[in-house]
């Protein structure tokens, strides 16, 4: 019973945990539902690739990639490299994991993995428990579907200049995420910079021109990761836990 009242107690405080969160939530896939606006997608529609993936970056190139007409190859990799910063917050959580915690567990928390749930997930002390990541969640994902849901709802009804001023908002998260982490770190501003040149100069060379935009985006981000990695690779001592 001692146990019951544990497992409760924490997914209760998951859900007052996650409830902030979700209120951020709605506000930036509102905007995301801009973006899914633009490529006609239903509000059905954007409310479940909003339910089935959570992930702002990885659902902005995925409906990028919709708008652009993109193949389903093309959708799959943009959305693969979007979302790739998941498999370092997977990796250092399964750190935190109890060793007999069941595979069903284990996936259950990866597929709630987003970088709020991550932080206040691995700021738990002891082992992460799935029953407080799925309270987390319970409290914010939904805000994040019905968000992107409502964002859709409203770009159908609001005058088109209103739509094109909203989906700038987006823009404006993105930057709330670059912006701190390069002013702590010169390499990463440079990495910025160099990504921003480098796609302007893309979209106007005679054959990388040529290609969609979320191949070029594929392109360089290899390319500039690889690069990075060369140059500039992280020491084994430092811990990367976010995006």
């Amino acid at each position: 019973m001692n146990e019951v009242k544990k497992q409760k107690h924490l997914f209760l405080l998951g859900l007052r945990h996650g409830f902030p969160i979700g209120i951020g939530y709605f506000a930036v896939s509102f905007s995301l539902g801009i973006a899914a606006h633009q490529a006609k997608l239903t509000p059905f529609q954007g409310f479940l690739a909003s339910l089935l993936e959570i992930a702002s970056a990885g659902e902005y190139a995925g409906f990028t990639a919709i708008a652009a007409q993109a193949t389903y190859l093309e959708l799959g990799l943009a959305t693969l490299i979007a979302n790739a910063r998941y498999l370092l917050m997977s990796f250092a959580l399964s750190q935190r994991l109890h060793p007999h915690l069941s595979l069903g567990h284990r996936l259950g928390m990866g597929f709630f993995i987003t970088d709020e749930i991550f932080g206040i997930t691995i700021a738990q002390p002891g082992f992460a428990n799935p029953v407080y990541v799925y309270g987390a969640a319970c409290s914010s994902v939904p805000f994040w579907a019905l968000g992107t849901a409502l964002g859709i709802i409203m770009g159908n009804l609001l005058p088109l200049p209103v739509v094109s001023a909203l989906s700038v908002s987006l823009y404006g998260m993105f930057l709330a995420i670059i912006i701190p982490p390069t002013r702590k770190n010169k390499v990463l501003g440079v990495l910025v910079v160099m990504s921003c040149l480098t796609s302007a100069l893309a979209s106007r060379l005679p054959y990388l021109s040529q290609l969609s935009a979320s191949t070029r985006i594929i392109l360089l981000t290899i390319v500039i990761a690889v690069i990075a990695a060369i140059v500039k690779p992280i020491e084994k001592k430092e811990e990367v836990y976010d995006a």
